[in-house]
C-alpha cells in the first residue's frame, strides 16, 4: 500500500519525444564541439558561457529503451557506439507526474525540489533512460586550442589526475520513488564544478512508480528501477574516463529515496561494488518505504481499470495486454486515483526479493554483506518537518514532528551506523543545521528534508534573494569535504579535520550551518531516543 513518504511528490505525465536520436544532429550553438565517444555513441556536450570551468554532456542515453515488449524488463547497457549524440538540453524524465494538491512545503513553500519546478508540467517519457556528466573544462586548453574538436575534457597537465582522472560523484536523486529527474532545479552541480573543478559529478534518471516498481505477478524482476541504478553505475565505469574522471574512484551519493538507494546497492551488490564510497543523505537500508502489498493485487487493480480486466489468473496474459496500453494511460489512471483519496490505497514502492531489496539487513550487516567501502551518513535537523501536516505558521505538533525525524530519518542512520561500528567499516555522521531564508522562506522550517542540496549542488543563490556569506561558507565547507571523500574515502576528510566516527556518542558528528560554516559537535542524547 502506498505510504505517506513514498506519495509526497507526484506529477502529471505528458510524453515527449525521445532523449536522443540516430543521424544527423541539429548542433552549432557552440563556438567549439565538446565530444567525448562513448559506448552509447558519440556525444556532443557545450559549455555554458556564464559556467566557463565545466563541461556539460546532458542526457546521454546508457541504456536500450524500455518501451515496448521492453516495458517492465531489466536494463540492457546501450552499445551504439556510431551513433550521434546531442547532449545540450537536459533531459526528459521518467514517467511520472506532478501535483500542487496536499499539504506539505514542497508544493506551497519550495517548488525548486520538483521537476522543473513545479511551474510547468515536465517533459516526461519511457524512453527516459539518460545519464549527464558535467566536468571540468579547461580554460587555457578552451581559448587556445585551434581544433574545431575537443574530444574528451582535457586534465590538468603534470598533476595525478593526469593519468588517473577526476574524482566521480554518482547522484542518485529523491522523491519517495515515485519522482525526480536529472532536471530538479536545486539538483543541477553545474554551478559546483565550475566552483571547484577537480571533480565530476553525474546524475542519471531511473524508472519510477509502477513503471519501477510494478510488483506484477508475471514478472521475475520486480525492482527494476534499482537495476536502472546499477546499470547507470556499469555505464560510468566503462565510460567515466573519457571524460577525465576516474573509474577507480567513483562515490554513490543519493538523498532520501536517493540514499535508502544507495544503501540497497550496497548490500544487494557487496561483492563487486564499482564504487570506492557511499554517501548517505536522509535514508539507509532501515527507512522502511517498502511495498507491503505482498498480494501483487496493486498491479492487478490497476490492469482491471486501463482495459486488462479479466486476467488476474493469467499473469503472463495481464502483463503482455499492460505492455500494450499506453504508458499515458496507465500513469494518468494511477494519478487520479491517487490524487482522489479513494480507498484502498495503492502505491508502487521497491518490494523485498532477497536480491536486490532483503527483508532483514541487521542479519545481511553482522554478516559482513555490505560493500567494504567507507561512507558518509547524514540527517537534517528537521527532515520531519516536510512529513507532519502542513500549516503556514508551522507544525501544529511538534511532537509529531520529533518522530517523523526519528522514525525514518535520523534513527535509521544511527543503526546503520551502529552495525558499520561493529563490522569495523569506516564511518562519518553529519548533521545539517542550516537555516536560511532563500531556502528555508519560513523560519519554522529549519534545515528541513532535503535542504542541504542547495548548499552542495551550489544553488542555494539561485532563488528567492541572494545567500549570506554564512550561507556560502557552509556550502563551501560541505562541499569540499564531499569532494575530499570522493577523491580519498578512507583518508580524504582528515584534510577537512572531520573525524571518523567510531562510536554512538562521540563528539565526532560535523554539524554544518548552525552559526558557522562546519564544527564537531556530539548528539548522543538524540541518539538514546533510538530504540532497536
Amino acid at each position: 500500500m502506498a505510504t505517506a513518504l513514498s506519495l509526497l511528490l507526484l506529477s502529471v505525465a505528458v510524453n515527449a519525444f525521445p532523449p536522443w536520436h540516430h543521424g544527423p544532429p541539429k548542433w552549432g550553438h557552440n563556438d567549439h564541439d565538446y565530444r567525448v565517444s562513448t559506448t552509447s555513441g558519440h556525444v556532443r556536450g557545450k559549455v555554458d558561457p556564464d559556467l566557463p570551468n565545466v563541461q556539460q554532456y546532458l542526457g546521454i542515453p546508457f541504456a536500450v529503451p524500455p518501451v515496448g515488449d521492453r516495458r517492465w524488463t531489466v536494463p540492457e547497457l546501450l552499445d551504439q557506439r556510431e551513433a550521434e549524440i546531442d547532449a545540450t538540453e537536459l533531459p526528459v524524465s521518467c514517467m511520472q507526474y506532478l501535483t500542487n494538491q496536499g499539504s506539505s512545503v514542497y508544493v506551497r513553500e519550495i517548488f525548486e525540489f520538483n521537476l522543473q519546478g513545479l511551474n510547468r508540467t515536465g517533459a516526461v517519457s519511457e524512453d527516459c533512460l539518460t545519464v549527464s556528466v558535467w566536468t571540468p573544462n579547461s580554460i587555457d586548453d578552451r581559448h587556445d586550442s585551434h581544433d574545431e574538436h575537443h574530444w574528451g575534457p582535457p586534465k590538468a597537465h603534470g598533476s595525478k589526475e593526469e593519468t588517473e582522472g577526476l574524482p566521480v560523484l554518482i547522484f542518485f536523486y529523491g522523491g519517495g520513488f515515485q519522482t525526480g529527474g536529472e532536471d530538479v532545479p536545486y539538483q543541477i552541480p553545474a554551478q559546483w564544478v565550475n566552483r571547484t573543478p577537480d571533480h565530476l559529478v553525474v546524475s542519471f534518471n531511473y524508472r519510477l512508480n509502477i513503471f519501477g516498481f510494478p510488483n506484477a505477478a508475471g514478472l521475475d524482476e520486480q525492482n527494476l528501477g534499482l537495476l536502472d541504478q546499477r546499470a547507470a553505475v556499469e555505464w560510468c565505469k566503462k565510460n567515466i574516463a573519457a571524460f577525465g574522471g576516474d573509474p577507480d574512484r567513483m562515490v554513490i551519493w543519493g538523498q532520501s529515496a536517493g540514499s535508502i538507494s544507495v544503501d540497497y546497492y550496497n548490500y544487494a551488490h557487496y561483492e563487486d561494488p564499482l564504487v570506492t564510497g557511499l554517501i548517505m543523505d536522509s535514508g539507509t537500508a532501515y527507512s522502511d518505504i517498502t511495498s507491503d502489498d505482498v498480494s501483487q493485487s496493486n498491479f492487478t487493480f490497476v490492469a482491471e481499470n486501463v482495459g486488462c480486466d479479466g486476467l488476474g489468473s493469467d499473469p503472463a496474459g495481464q502483463l503482455a495486454c499492460m505492455r500494450k496500453v499506453s504508458a499515458d494511460k496507465i500513469e494518468g489512471f494511477v494519478a487520479k486515483y491517487q490524487e482522489s483519496g479513494d480507498m484502498p490505497a495503492i502505491g508502487f514502492n521497491p518490494i523485498p526479493d532477497n536480491k536486490i531489496v532483503f527483508e532483514n539487513y541487521t542479519e545481511r550487516a553482522v554478516a559482513g554483506k555490505q560493500a567494504q567501502v567507507p561512507a558518509i551518513v547524514g540527517t537534517n535537523t528537521e527532515d520531519g518537518v516536510p512529513f507532519v501536516p502542513y500549516h503556514p505558521s508551522g507544525p501544529d505538533n511538534q511532537t509529531a514532528v520529533l518522530a517523523a525525524l526519528l522514525r525514518t530519518f535520523f534513527c535509521p542512520a544511527t543503526e546503520t551506523l551502529k552495525y558499520r561500528q561493529q563490522t569495523g567499516l569506516s564511518s562519518y555522521r553529519y548533521l545539517y543545521a542550516g537555516n536560511f531564508s532563500n531556502v528555508s522562506p519560513e523560519p519554522w522550517m529549519g534545515a528541513y528534508h532535503s535542504s542541504e542540496l542547495p548548499m552542495l549542488f551550489g544553488t542555494h543563490p539561485n532563488f528567492r534573494g541572494p545567500s549570506t556569506p554564512l550561507e556560502y561558507a557552509t556550502s563551501h565547507a560541505f562541499q569540499d569535504a564531499y569532494v575530499a571523500f570522493a577523491r580519498d574515502p578512507e583518508h580524504g576528510l582528515a584534510t577537512q579535520h572531520w573525524q571518523q566516527y567510531s562510536k554512538l556518542g562521540e563528539d565526532t558528528v560535523r554539524e554544518f550551518g548552525a552559526g558557522v560554516a562546519a564544527q564537531d559537535t556530539g548528539i548522543g542524547s538524540t541518539e538514546d531516543l533510538c530504540t532497536f
